[in-house]
């Protein structure tokens, strides 16, 4: 290619430091990897947290009374008792995630051996809490009633019983979950704005011009600002593993940090290389913004991080292998939760580097327009 390296590292050198005279991109980056990753991952709760429930009690017996008694924090607030006719009115004002309607003679029928049910009624757009909190109320209700008829102590013991063994997050805890996630995040957000804000920035400021009279190629001007840029986001993003995912939120991370670190050089290089290529698109910052957060969202959703990749649709499982946010979000996970080592995640290495390679190829061949427009 003929690149003069020279050039690139002092390219790259005045990337550093437009960026640290520009304020508001110190402040955004301060703000990405402390604020928007300890608030989401702290107070974000996924799992049955306080959730709002009512008892309408029309049986008024021993049992009705155990189990609303059997409904604890944290999980619940304190149950509010209702009448049956304000069940429609304060589900539809959503004062309550539950509701849990025990009919008359609930008791009675129970100990005369004849069916009877008890209602539920979730609000499932409180989607989190309303699928786990039904399990959380029949659990409730099962032991409540088995330990009232006297089965918790009489009954046969099943033939099969299950051990179940939560690995890599023992104690289920979303805040494990959500630090890692949101690190992962921002380093794609910074990556993507970054690299973009910085070209349209020397677009505005109108030094393109300089750079264009100079004997630089398009390749040079591209890769310093791939690694001052990427520079800047490793060390921010594990400085905020460090001090506030493992420091802070006492996240523990399994495997090795250093291979975590070497991996996000490599995504970075993919990712900043398409932050150029979509601020080549745009002629301003706000229409940078508006190209540079749909791809985001659409890379941050799709992924496989906040939902499986196996529920999705096969046809868009096979599009989202094409970007490399999905190998990054399997190789992230691997090593952070489940500790593997360089041996389980090459493959996902080299998916990222190729996708990069396609992605640098295509936003040098724009930039390369771009910069032949403008002379």
């Amino acid at each position: 290619m003929g690149l003069n390296l020279r050039n690139v590292f002092r390219l790259g050198v005045k990337e550093l430091y437009s960026l640290r005279n520009d304020l508001v991109m110190v402040v955004l980056i301060f703000y990405t990897f402390t604020y928007a990753i300890y608030t989401p991952a702290q107070h974000a709760q996924t799992e049955l947290r306080n959730a709002a429930v009512a008892v309408v009690d029309e049986d008024r017996s021993q049992l009705s009374n155990r189990i609303r008694d059997g409904l604890l924090p944290p999980y619940f607030q304190r149950p509010v008792t209702l009448s049956a006719r304000d069940i429609d009115a304060v589900m539809d004002a959503g004062r309550y995630t539950f509701v849990i309607d025990i009919p008359p003679d609930f008791e009675a029928d129970l100990l005369a051996g004849r069916n009877t049910a008890l209602q539920v009624n979730i609000d499932a757009t409180a989607m989190t809490q309303a699928g786990h909190g039904a399990s959380y109320i029949q659990n409730v209700v099962n032991r409540e009633v088995s330990a009232f008829v006297g089965g918790a102590s009489n009954a046969a013991q099943p033939p099969v019983e299950l051990v179940v063994r939560a690995r890599f997050n023992p104690n289920l805890q979303s805040r494990w979950f959500l630090a890692v996630m949101q690190l992962i995040n921002m380093i794609t957000l910074m990556a993507v704005i970054l690299t973009g804000a910085a070209l349209i920035r020397e677009r505005e400021h109108g030094t393109i011009e300089h750079l264009l009279v100079m004997p630089l190629r398009p390749a040079e001007i591209m890769l310093a600002k791939v690694w001052a840029n990427g520079l800047v986001i490793v060390v921010a993003a594990t400085l905020s593993l460090y001090l506030l995912v493992q420091g802070v939120l006492a996240v523990p991370v399994a495997g090795s940090v250093a291979l975590f670190v070497s991996g996000t050089a490599v995504y970075l290089f993919s990712v900043t290389a398409l932050g150029i290529f979509l601020a080549t698109l745009a002629r301003t910052m706000p229409q940078f913004g508006l190209l540079a957060f749909p791809v985001f969202m659409v890379m941050n959703l799709l992924s496989g991080g906040t939902t499986p990749l196996d529920s999705m649709p096969e046809l868009l499982q096979g599009v989202m292998q094409l970007a490399p946010s999905t190998h990054f979000v399997s190789f992230a996970q691997a090593i952070l939760y489940r500790g593997a080592g360089l041996e389980l995640v090459w493959l996902e290495l080299v998916a990222i580097a190729a996708i990069g390679a396609v992605f640098f190829a295509a936003a040098l061949l724009r930039f390369r327009a771009t910069v032949d427009v403008s002379r």
